[in-house]
């Protein structure tokens, strides 16, 4: 008995050993595990966030290329058209008469869209929270429609000046097709339907005016004339501006056509001191409008 129990002291010795070291290795790998998790689910973590950082640009303007196109398909589908009252259509129009008190302005740019000055324009109106106007040329439409799906985009009006932006006598064919053409690609390139034109120049005797009347487009001339268009000195084309500006009041500037660098750093001087004067900013349908119910309310009250 003695002898056997020398023989399995030693043996109850060893595996006692065995026990105590496989439960300490046991333990440190229950320990090194979880640290090993947690550092590759941070890892996870923070590749995920670096690829989200990366394609949130990406998305944002595929969302923004979606909503776009979205919004023209259902456009086209609706045939949207600016709403006009029905008694301007086929009249020209160079000021809206509004109540008194009511100081308004509608701003307006022409012979775009145009690649040096037209996005210029745009930050500025978008800056401000500004609506305007863009009588577009039918051919710099078709040669920058991006510009043109930006201004609609953005909430501002577009609106017919011919598509050569001719000053010659024109007979019902050609202008037939200066305004036809302009009027149809707009609407292919944003799915507007525009009810209004202005003649390049001003022009009302070269054939063009006449067509669009008859063809009961309301004519939008002007009240103020900023004369950028012979590139007057900054302090001057304010000083144009603000010379005929009223309550009511159309205001020309344009932003295609050539060098536009002085209409683009006058523009926020005018829109700072416009508000200083205590005017807010429309399009022109709204100022339309405007007009159209004071002349209901008037009407009346008789």
């Amino acid at each position: 008995m003695e002898n056997n129990k020398s023989f399995f002291w030693p043996q109850g010795l060893l595996i006692a050993l065995v026990v105590l070291v496989g439960s300490f290795s046991l333990g440190l790998m229950m320990l090194v595990k979880p640290n090993a998790s947690e550092a590759q689910s941070q890892q996870t973590i923070n590749e995920t966030a670096i690829s989200a950082k990366v394609g949130t640009q990406e998305r944002i303007e595929s969302l923004k290329a979606t909503m776009l196109t979205t919004w023209q398909q259902q456009a086209k589908a609706k045939g949207f058209a600016y709403a006009i009252p029905p008694s301007f259509l086929g009249v020209t129009i160079e000021a809206a008469k509004i109540s008194p008190g009511k100081k308004v302005i509608a701003l307006t740019f022409d012979d775009g869209p145009w690649p040096e000055s037209t996005a210029k324009v745009l930050d500025i109106l978008k800056q401000n929270d500004i609506k305007a106007t863009f009588f577009v040329v039918g051919q710099n439409v078709k040669n920058f429609p991006d510009l043109l799906k930006r201004v609609v985009a953005e909430g501002h009006t577009v609106a017919n000046h011919t598509w050569h932006h001719w000053y010659h006598f024109m007979n019902p064919q050609t202008a037939a097709y200066e305004i036809d053409n302009t009027t149809n690609l707009i609407f292919q390139l944003t799915g507007v339907k525009t009810n209004m034109f202005r003649p390049p120049g001003g022009m009302m005797h070269n054939g063009v005016a006449a067509y669009a009347k008859n063809s009961k487009y309301a004519v939008i001339m002007w009240s103020s004339d900023s004369m950028d268009y012979s590139r007057p000195s900054v302090p001057r084309l304010i000083n144009n501006v603000f010379r005929e500006a009223k309550p009511g009041g159309i205001v020309l500037m344009h932003d295609g056509g050539g060098n536009r660098s002085q209409t683009v750093e006058a523009l926020p001087t005018i829109i700072a001191n416009f508000r200083k004067q205590g005017y807010s900013f429309v399009t022109v349908p709204e100022l339309l409008e405007m007009q159209d119910k004071d002349q209901k309310l008037i009407a009346n009250k008789k």
